[in-house]
């Protein structure tokens, strides 16, 4: 872990903000904190920020609202608190593009463990930042708008993707004409291991297949699939 890492933490609780900080900064990270999603706003105008730890009740715009806000201009992982454990709650903020989601109460130790795995993953793809970080997407006729989440035909035809399908294609977009399996996909795009009835990942590239030319994601037998684009290139 690179001590340049850079978390902040964003909740009303002054206790939780003064926990968490002097916790994270003892093992090693640098920390800023917020109260609100105002000032998490100037904390991200002032700061690099690698990662954001995002209390879901907030006063005015509440976590959700702002985790969906980010994911339209920015990819820095976020990691959610809340004291609404329950699975649609869960689901809800995964949805929306978050990273992980830990419930209250909760051992500091453990959100340590999600910061680790949440950072290592996010830095895992040195193509990554490439992709994602350039406002445009071109391959094969086609262009991907990463802030809009949004593919432009090579005949004009706007579509939007869904959360779970941008965050595939993206991934084959990084790898182009390389293979990438279910459980590599499963991982980085629902964070969490492949079970033999798991068919999420299928119900994305299919769907994908039927927004973009079919022939573009190939199934490659026994290895997972593949983007075919001949050349995948950033704009400005």
């Amino acid at each position: 872990m690179s001590k340049q890492d850079h978390v902040l933490i964003v909740d009303d609780d002054p206790e939780i903000r003064q926990l968490l900080g002097e916790y994270l900064r003892d093992a090693g990270y640098q920390t800023s904190t917020a109260c609100d999603g105002k000032e998490m706003h100037r904390r991200l105008e002032m700061n690099v920020i690698d990662l954001i730890v995002l209390d879901v009740m907030l006063p005015g715009e509440d976590g959700l609202s702002l985790c969906r806000t980010l994911r339209v201009s920015s990819n820095i992982p976020v990691i959610m608190l809340t004291a609404r454990g329950s699975l649609i709650d869960r689901i809800v903020g995964l949805e929306i593009g978050a990273d992980d989601y830990l419930p209250k109460p909760f051992d500091p130790r453990e959100l340590l463990v999600r910061i680790k795995v949440v950072l290592r993953r996010a830095q895992s793809f040195p193509e990554r930042a490439r992709v994602d970080e350039a406002p445009h997407v071109s391959f094969d006729g086609w262009r991907l708008d990463t802030r809009a989440r949004q593919v432009l035909s090579p005949d004009g035809v706007v579509i939007s993707l869904g959360n779970s399908d941008y965050r595939v294609l993206r991934l084959l977009l990084q790898h182009p004409n390389r293979p990438l399996s279910r459980d590599f996909l499963l991982n980085h795009v629902f964070d969490k291991d492949s079970t033999p009835f798991d068919r999420s990942i299928d119900v994305c590239v299919s769907r994908l297949r039927q927004q973009l030319t079919p022939e573009l994601i190939k199934t490659v037998r026994n290895e997972g699939y593949m983007l075919t684009s001949i050349e995948v290139t950033s704009e400005p």
